[in-house]
């Protein structure tokens, strides 16, 4: 068939993410956009619903721009609106609001939802956010997983960006901080990506915010390097924001100077939501979602998720599937399926090897490779014990098992656990370091 307009080019594009993606995906999130305009390299869709846009451009940009280039065989981008952008005004807004959008644009400060156990978390963000080193600073939010801290910590970013867009922001978790620093260190030697470039990336900034700051504990080179960072920031009047999983306190291997600089700024802790929070948040998640759901069920939810609130969207996303997909109306049979189903997948992943190799490696400032080598330097034969000690506690793998993912024997295994236990019953730190490393894997 001839492609004579807009609309058949759609069709044919449509016909190309069919071959991409499966037939489900394709009713669910991309059947309902609609083609809008092509020029300058742009093509236009809409779509009527803010959540699902969201999805799309989180989920299906790549989809879409291939599809559309197999089409119009010249190198072209999906733009996606709202359906009511229909003046050249509003979409000259979008365009430029929706400029390198991500997923962390989607986390603001309207659509938190504010209860009395996050109020005075959420109103010491707000404050940060009109206000950078205005008022508190650093500011330290911590709380356990599933609480809403990443979420205040975007939030802060996203206000920042929106009101003061001259400001230089960088957001980085601990983790990713740790791994930069690493490989600043290591390209360094080549020149490139030095530990220079590293130092002015989190230096000059006006605003840093780093997630997880739990996860620097016990690595002597990074917590040197966010405790320059952090003083350097703070001397020049730059505004500091970091989440941890505890109070800084009970982080047994955080180094004290670092300790001392975030207890000079504002705590506010986060708790699992109360039950009226959540009826909240599962409100407004379903009216993200474009769906309504029956009081009673909302109740129901509310009452059987009371820590996670990644579980209660997780519930509203299985309820919009049943709706829009099956179209089927939600049950008090089909939700209680749909919470057991979420509390599965919400379990922590079983801790592997792998895993455990690379954050003591991090930890112990050496290579993967290096622990699982012949090599018996002081520090890597340490590592070595630490990593098998902790493979035991957290994997309920064999000795014999453990034995094979390192390249040795079972025997080997048992000697090196044994040795351990007793080298941490005499060094209270150490100690300390081995519980923080299994916290980070558990986390």
């Amino acid at each position: 068939m001839p492609i004579n307009s807009l609309n058949d080019i759609w069709a044919a594009v449509c016909e190309e993410c069919k071959n991409s993606i499966s037939e489900i995906a394709f009713d669910c999130f991309l059947k309902d956009l609609k083609p809008v305009s092509i020029e300058q390299g742009v093509f236009k869709v809409s779509i009527d619903n803010e959540y699902m846009k969201g999805l799309i451009e989180q989920n299906y940009t790549e989809v879409l721009n291939n599809a559309v280039r197999r089409v119009m065989g010249i190198e072209m981008e999906v733009f996606i609106i709202l359906e009511d952008d229909d003046n050249e005004e509003k979409i000259r807004n979008a365009e430029i609001f929706s400029e390198g959008l991500t997923f962390e644009d989607f986390f603001t400060f309207d659509n938190f939802i504010v209860g009395s156990t996050n109020r005075f978390a959420h109103a010491a963000s707000l404050a940060v956010a009109d206000n950078p080193n205005i008022i508190y600073n650093p500011l330290v939010i911590y709380g356990p997983s599933g609480v809403g801290k990443t979420h205040l910590m975007l939030a802060i970013k996203n206000y920042i960006k929106k009101r003061f867009p001259a400001k230089k922001i960088e957001y980085t978790r601990g983790e990713d901080f740790t791994n930069q620093l690493i490989k600043a260190l290591q390209n360094g030697k080549l020149g490139i990506e030095s530990i220079e470039d590293f130092r002015d990336k989190f230096r000059n900034t006006d605003v840093l915010l780093i997630d997880d700051i739990h996860f620097i504990a016990g690595k002597e080179q990074t917590q040197e390097e966010f405790f320059n960072t952090f003083n350097a920031l703070h001397q020049n009047g730059k505004q500091i924001v970091v989440t941890l999983d505890r109070p800084p306190r009970e982080v047994k291997t955080l180094d004290d100077r670092i300790r001392s600089r975030l207890e000079s700024g504002l705590f506010a802790d986060i708790v699992p939501p109360d039950f009226e929070t959540r009826v909240g948040i599962i409100n407004k998640k379903a009216e993200q979602a474009g769906i309504t759901i029956e009081e009673s069920l909302v109740y129901y939810i509310a009452d059987h998720i009371k820590v996670n609130t990644r579980q209660l969207e997780g519930v509203v996303k299985k309820i919009q599937a049943l709706i829009t997909i099956q179209n089927k109306i939600p049950t008090l049979s089909s939700v209680q399926g749909f919470i057991r189903d979420v509390i599965n997948d919400t379990k922590p992943e079983p801790i592997k090897i792998e895993k455990i190799i690379s954050e003591v490696a991090r930890t112990y400032n050496v290579s993967e490779n290096d622990i699982l080598s012949n090599r018996r330097t002081a520090p890597l034969v340490l590592a070595r014990q630490v990593a098998m000690y902790i493979a035991r506690e957290t994997t309920g793998m064999s000795f014999k098992a453990i034995g094979e993912s390192f390249g040795k024997d079972h025997s080997t295994v048992l000697y090196n656990v044994d040795r351990i236990e007793k080298f941490l019953a005499e060094r209270p730190y150490e100690k300390a370091l081995v519980e923080d490393i299994i916290k980070n894997l558990k986390s």
